[in-house]
């Protein structure tokens, strides 16, 4: 657009000055040679015009003529890096997807097309593709030709790197990593990988300085960067605080001004004030981190702040917390503590009510029993006590990664990963114990009754038990006899209990004639007697 709007600029102006000349009349005269040519002054612009046109293109012709070599070859060139660069492309985007084999044969006509000293990507697709085949060590070959290039030393090492983590050799991970970090602070998992080394081995100072790095390079934004500098700061301060506590002071009062509300932060340096006889500081940072998070290690650390005062400055002092944060668990417990030991069993057994209001969890009925124990000495109770404290929720612990940890730590035990412990109830049970179900009582099962059935030439009548027949069994009648005297009528066939029945009463043998049935004893519930009497139906009625 702009290009067209000067050449519209230059024919105006053009115009505009054969216009001008055209309104001035005048003539030119040019004596070459003996003769005198005139023109007019018109003509001789347009001559001179065309003059000028004329040299430009001819130097144009000639310029392409001389460079019509370059030029060809500048084409081919550039068609032949196209070609280059689409299967470059190609060849990455296969190798994204996982195609071996497509993404194997796009590197080697890249790699025709393109000198690979120009296109570092064709290094790292070929050993994209190593990894794609399993060729694992011709890959890490390839990585170890990219530290030879500036270009591509990152390159090389992030995929060393990554190998070493393959196979879990953490030693080599780290070496690669640290001197990744060297040449490129900002670099996330470089600086991971190297602060987790760091923090493994105690060396506080060089993780803080890792921080510092990302901090500075925007990797971390200002109150991610202060939260990792104050845990390293506290794990600095607890780890010389016997050996040299002046260095511990020092970064544990930082660790608190970065984060006031941290708990171990504030702990540290209210112990650190507290050694060097500073109660009155100490004792505000412990009220401003108990004012924002409630915390048993604040309560007791502020309770006992001087190690000689008496039972109930200690009473005072908690109760000042409790007013500090009223209406909180942690605060009637607090107070339930320090009036157990004054011996004051009242107010210590209201507070621990208190807290199982609000909060009835494991910790608060151990409490209440010890409680109860120290005052009544009713070990009925106490036991009563102990059985809800089993049934009643954890107490909150320090967590990271399913860990329980009795006090925090930097890092997490399992991942190494830093600032991971929570002060949480434990994942292992966040409810209350369930109760043990009853047993399932069996149900009675029903024997199939026995039938003995005997071929009746004679018919025996059995004495009839005490039990009611539970099923009736037809008569068999007796074959007619020609010299054997006349059979009174068949008797009534009997139905015999095999649980009711005494064994005096049980045939030992056959008898003959009459079919026995052994019935199966009777079950709990007999159900409905068949002999009783109807009951008239009710009629129906709202109520």
């Amino acid at each position: 657009m702009i290009r067209i709007l000067i050449f519209l600029l230059v024919v105006f102006l053009l115009g505009l000055g054969f216009a001008w000349l055209a309104d001035r009349p005048g003539d030119m005269v040019v004596t070459l040679d003996g003769y005198q040519y005139r023109v007019t002054l018109m003509v001789a612009a347009v001559g001179v015009v065309t003059v000028v046109a004329a040299v430009m293109i001819a130097w144009w012709l000639v310029k392409s003529i001389w460079n019509s070599p370059y030029i060809i070859s500048r084409y081919f060139r550039v068609r032949r890096r196209d070609r280059g660069y689409q299967a470059l492309s190609t060849g990455m985007i296969a190798a994204g997807a996982g195609d071996a084999a497509l993404a194997r044969k796009k590197n080697k006509e890249a790699a025709k097309l393109i000198r690979s000293d120009q296109e570092p990507l064709i290094q790292l697709l070929d050993a994209q593709a190593s990894l794609l085949e399993g060729d694992h060590d011709g890959a890490r070959q390839k990585f170890e030709a990219m530290l030879d290039d500036p270009e591509t030393r990152l390159l090389g090492l992030r995929g060393l790197y990554l190998e070493a983590e393959r196979l879990g050799d953490g030693a080599a991970a780290r070496h690669y990593a640290g001197r990744a970090i060297d040449l490129a602070p900002q670099l996330g998992w470089a600086a991971d990988s190297t602060l987790e080394e760091k923090t493994a081995r105690g060396d506080w100072d060089g993780a803080i300085k890792i921080i510092d790095a990302q901090k500075s390079t925007r990797q971390l934004d200002r109150d991610a960067a202060n939260r990792k500098r104050a845990v390293l700061l506290t794990a600095k301060a607890q780890a010389v605080f016997d050996t040299d506590f002046a260095s511990a002071k020092t970064a544990a009062l930082e660790a608190n001004r970065l984060q006031p509300h941290f708990v171990p932060a504030a702990v540290v340096a209210a112990k650190a004030l507290f050694r060097g006889d500073d109660t009155r500081k100490g004792a505000r940072i412990l009220e401003a981190a108990w004012k924002a998070n409630p915390h048993p290690d604040i309560a007791d650390l502020y309770v006992h702040a001087r190690h000689g005062d008496a039972v109930n400055d200690r009473l005072a002092r908690a109760r000042k917390l409790q007013s500090i944060k009223q209406n909180h668990a942690e605060s009637s417990l607090a107070v339930a503590r320090a009036a157990l030991d004054a011996a004051d069993y009242g107010l210590a057994r209201k507070e621990a009510q208190s807290a199982i209001r609000m909060q009835p969890r494991e910790g608060a009925w151990l409490l209440l029993a010890d409680i109860e124990e120290a005052d009544t000495g009713d070990i009925g109770t106490v036991r009563q006590i102990l059985g809800k404290a089993v049934r009643a929720p954890r107490d909150p612990a320090w967590v990271a990664d399913g860990v329980e940890s009795e006090s925090w730590a930097p890092v997490s035990p399992v991942t190494g990963h830093l600032d991971a412990f929570e002060w949480r109830i434990p994942v292992e049970r966040l409810g209350q114990v369930i109760e043990d179900e009853p047993e399932p009582v069996a149900k009675p099962v029903l024997a199939a009754p026995v039938a003995v059935v005997i071929e009746p030439p004679v018919e025996v009548t059995l004495p009839e038990p005490v039990a009611e027949p539970v099923a009736k069994v037809a008569p068999v009648l007796p074959e007619p006899a020609n010299d054997r005297k006349p059979v009174e009528p068949p008797a009534k066939p009997v139905v015999v209990d095999a649980a009711d029945a005494p064994a005096a009463d049980r045939p030992s043998e056959k008898p003959e004639g009459v079919a026995v049935v052994i019935a199966p004893p009777l079950p709990d519930d007999p159900g409905v007697d068949p002999d009783a009497p109807a009951k008239a139906p009710r009629r129906f009625g709202l109520f």
